[in-house]
């Protein structure tokens, strides 16, 4: 067993980019066979989308829906715990958190290699756009931005929207973690595609490459693929999950519309060879930096 002091000098990581069903039942039973093809891949640390469990549900404001989350720990931590306990990995899973009665999170579950909860993270940055509707269900994170130390080395969970905010990824890095992981749900409107669907997608890795390069840290993004439609014409879900080296480079990347399994080598020795001829972290000015906690500046 890896002593969790004493990380390895490489992580084997996998994305699973996938489709999701009307079927959380369906939906779980595909992204645990994944998790185990993974597993046999030779993957240390797993990753899933942001809410595998179910079609995004934000599009559409719907108090039904809130019975599509579940308490955590709960039955679905239970089984992701026993995939993570058989083959020893480590497993981050985003679900929909009933924390009680009116309060939901958008929460990513880390699990340990023996298939105990590490620790969670609750989305902070809770979004409110055109079919995006995320104020309407999840009441923002109030646990920080807190690394966690799993057997094969210091991670940082980030969601979806957090992707744009420099501060969070910052923070992580600040804390020690090696590799970002970004759960993620994202895509186009149809009726926009044509227009901005280039730019955002564009817009989309190169504000996570940026994070990559700005940490000297790995990123890893991973998105959903397909067109989901709970009202209007839906939301096409781009795909292209990637993982970045702390250089920005794009080491691998999915496609935009097939399910795919994404491994990626993450090499820490690199990671400390890039900070020491780009020390951005030595070079910080934090005697000057007390303004940026401000909502804004006039």
């Amino acid at each position: 067993m890896i002593e969790r002091n004493n990380p390895v000098a490489k992580i084997r990581i996998a994305l699973i980019q996938m489709a999701s069903t009307t079927s959380p039942e369906t939906n779980l039973e595909k992204a645990v066979g994944f998790i185990h093809e993974a597993a046999r891949m030779g993957a240390q640390v797993v990753c899933l989308q942001e809410l595998f469990r179910s079609q995004y549900f934000c599009q559409t404001e719907n108090a039904s829906l809130f019975d599509l989350a579940e308490p955590i720990p709960g039955p679905t931590t239970k089984e992701l715990g026993a995939v993570a306990r058989q083959h020893g990995i480590a497993l981050v899973a985003s679900l929909f958190e009933r924390r009680d009665a009116g309060v939901y999170h958008n929460t990513a579950v880390v699990f340990d290699t023996d298939g105990s909860i590490l620790g969670t993270y609750r989305k902070m940055h809770i979004p409110d756009d055109p079919l995006y509707h995320e104020k309407f269900y999840f009441t923002p994170g109030d646990q920080g931005f807190r690394p966690i130390n799993t057997r094969f080395g210091k991670i940082g969970v980030l969601v979806c929207w957090d992707q744009w905010f420099p501060e969070a990824a910052r923070l992580m890095a600040l804390q020690g973690a090696k590799i970002l992981f970004y759960p993620t749900a994202i895509g186009w409107h149809p009726a926009e595609k044509i227009r901005y669907g280039g730019v955002h997608q564009e817009a989309w890795k190169t504000i996570q490459r940026a994070h990559a390069i700005a940490n000297g840290i790995y990123v890893a993004a991973v998105n959903r693929v397909g067109h989901e439609v709970l009202v209007g014409e839906g939301i096409e879900f781009w795909g292209n999950s990637f993982v970045a080296d702390p250089m920005g480079v794009i080491l691998k990347e999915a496609s935009t519309k097939q399910e795919e399994i994404l491994v990626v080598d993450c090499d820490l020795a690199y990671l400390e060879e890039v900070r020491r001829n780009w020390p951005f972290f030595r070079d910080r000015r934090i005697d000057s930096y007390e303004p940026i906690s401000r909502r804004w500046i006039d």
